[in-house]
């Protein structure tokens, strides 16, 4: 799915990764927001219940895809879709202009899906029980769905993305920063990628690096205040030159 604003000369420069299908109505007021500015693309990646959970599977079906693009991309992804594409950029840094991550630690493994695992280990309660807990704690007070449909949602994605965690084991993935510019968002109220988990990025990050709070709006913050966390960016954006390539391919430069 490609994104875009009025003026179609505006070349493809952005990826929004998700590998969260039933997660992915919480991106989408920060996709229109930043779809006013640049022309942004979805990519998306979901696999069967059928299939053994693969994150390279996922970070290796994102290079096929972009590996026919003649210039580097902007990848951006919010929790596991960051994650991948966190991955892909180490991989394949030659391909990647800049990385922007929301609600990513700095140990990438650090998910809501790890949280649910280890208190499903600790608490002795249902799935559906803990999974009730789960969006309390993932929205706060401001829950805006049906707490049964955000319910089903999570349930889903326990499914339906890559995550390399399990009720039988929690593992780790390498923890450091990426060759090109990276910005990483989070939120002083997330539960998931709290302010001690988003602080251990800052000995990771580079001089053109940056990293930004938002005050509230918990793991979910880019869909309560997407203008405020798109602002983030687009500047990060400007300051890795997309939005001058940009007017310059569209004539206003």
């Amino acid at each position: 799915m490609i994104l875009h604003n009025n003026n179609s000369n505006l070349s493809q420069d952005v990826l929004w990764l998700n590998v969260s299908p039933s997660l992915k109505r919480f991106d989408q007021p920060l996709l229109l927001y930043l779809a006013g500015q640049v022309k942004i693309a979805r990519w998306e990646y979901s696999q069967t219940q059928d299939e053994a959970s693969s994150v390279m599977n996922a970070v290796t079906l994102l290079y096929d895809y972009l590996q026919e693009r003649d210039r580097p991309v902007h990848l951006i992804g919010h929790g596991m879709g960051g994650i991948i594409g966190l991955i892909y950029a180490r991989l394949h840094p030659e391909r990647v202009r800049s990385l922007t991550l929301l609600a990513v630690a700095a140990q990438p493994a650090v998910t809501w899906q790890a949280h649910y695992y280890v208190q499903r280990q600790l608490l002795p309660c249902s799935r559906l029980r803990l999974l009730v807990q789960m969006v309390r704690s993932l929205f706060g007070e401001r829950v805006p769905y049906p707490i049964k449909d955000l319910v089903t949602a999570l349930d889903r994605d326990l499914g339906n993305s890559p995550s390399m965690h399990s009720l039988f084991k929690l593992v780790n993935l390498p923890t450091g920063g990426v060759s090109m510019p990276l910005m990483v968002c989070g939120c002083k109220t997330d539960p998931v990628v709290d302010p001690v988990s988003l602080a251990l990025w800052i000995p990771l990050l580079k001089q053109e690096d940056y990293l930004w709070e938002y005050p509230e709006g918990r793991h979910f913050f880019h869909f309560f205040h997407p203008q405020q966390v798109g602002e983030q960016i687009l500047d990060f954006w400007q300051s890795t030159s997309l939005l001058q390539i940009n007017r310059y391919n569209a004539g206003f430069l």
